[in-house]
């Protein structure tokens, strides 16, 4: 499974980016693999205000419908409108194409309490 080291990790298997103080979201290789193929995102509305560990999106697959949960609080200022058409590209490029919003955190952009690459590779090992 590909885990970025760049970003950091849910234990619900989310990934969360920082970006210029703004997180950028989405779901993991490994979520992507356990949905099976992606069919509707339902992305959350810019303006939303979300809270850390939050639902904020649903996916749904070939196989369940899963909440999207938030790895940070803050408001929701962009979301991937991409993935109404294509909703594959999660499925194809969950690190890339694949994001589902942005959020402007409430505060300082903290990714305490979420993992490294490491650690959540050793998750998904375990």
């Amino acid at each position: 499974m590909n885990v970025p080291e760049d970003r950091r990790y849910t234990k619900d298997h989310e990934w969360a980016l920082v970006d210029e103080g703004r997180v950028r979201i989405g779901i993991t290789d490994y979520a992507q693999d356990a949905l099976g193929d992606v069919v509707f995102v339902q992305l959350p509305a810019v303006g939303t205000v979300v809270e850390a560990g939050g639902a904020c999106s649903e996916v749904e697959s070939t196989k369940s419908v899963s909440d999207i949960y938030s790895p940070v609080a803050g408001t929701v200022v962009e979301v991937n409108a991409e993935l109404a058409e294509a909703p594959q590209r999660m499925n194809e490029d969950p690190y890339g194409d694949g994001w589902i919003c942005v959020i402007e955190p409430a505060g300082e952009a903290s990714l305490e309490g979420l993992l490294d690459a490491g650690a959540y590779q050793a998750l998904i090992s375990g």
